[in-house]
């Protein structure tokens, strides 16, 4: 069985899972076969968690695509001070525990902005929890100028939140940008003087990289 995993969860993969699979294999040594069976349990899960499986982005360039799997948590207009200083479009997405944790650039440009803020550990759909949880913002521009944001939000049982990317990166869009390990929600904003149509609502299930949330009309 071929499971592809992300270069993100290397030490988790090494230490958890692999830890798993040898404490598995011992029991089953030394006792019987189905003392294995948990410990090898545990393993697939760790394998399953950090999977990475190929996702292909639409080939319309005015799409939008997911910056996360997941269930659609929010579709509003909100007053974002960070970076875009007005009100802009927000596309919530509530990651849950069985879903791919890697997040992917919605659109393709240059990052020209990113913003880690160390936070708290409440639960990350709360009131909140989206405040003082620790997250991590990506301010991209897009190809025709137009700027985006994504930022990744820690849940109560999150490890940590990976995202490797610093100003001047090249992104393509459904590229992966880090992921939140055992988190809980992510967002995009975009400008509401950006020409962004929304193709998603509250409740839509979606894929990171794949799944078209809106597109931008081209004036």
């Amino acid at each position: 069985m071929h499971i592809p995993l992300t270069r993100y969860g290397t030490t988790e993969i090494l230490l958890y899972g692999g830890g798993a699979f040898v404490i598995a294999g011992a029991m089953a040594w030394l006792f019987h076969p189905l003392f294995g069976v948990p410990f090898a349990l545990i393993g697939l899960a760790v394998l399953f968690f950090f999977r990475d499986p190929v996702r292909r982005p639409p080939a319309d360039p005015d799409a939008v695509v997911a910056p996360a799997d997941g269930r659609v948590a929010g579709v509003e207009t909100v007053d974002c001070v960070d970076y875009l200083g007005g009100p802009a479009t927000r596309v919530a997405i509530e990651l849950g525990r069985l879903d791919v944790h890697l997040n992917r650039a919605p659109i393709a440009g240059e990052v020209v902005w990113t913003n880690y803020r160390p936070g708290r550990r409440m639960e990350g759909v709360s009131p909140g929890g989206l405040t003082v949880n620790e997250s991590n913002w990506v301010g991209i521009r897009g190809d025709d100028g137009r700027i985006a944001l994504v930022r990744q939000v820690s849940g109560a049982l999150a490890r940590r939140i990976v995202c490797p990317l610093a100003p001047r990166a090249r992104l393509e869009r459904g590229q992966q940008i880090g992921m939140i390990k055992l988190g809980s929600r992510t967002e995009f904003f975009i400008p509401n003087d950006a020409g962004f149509v929304c193709a998603v609502k509250v409740g839509d299930k979606v894929k990171a990289g794949s799944t078209v949330i809106g597109r931008i009309r081209r004036s």
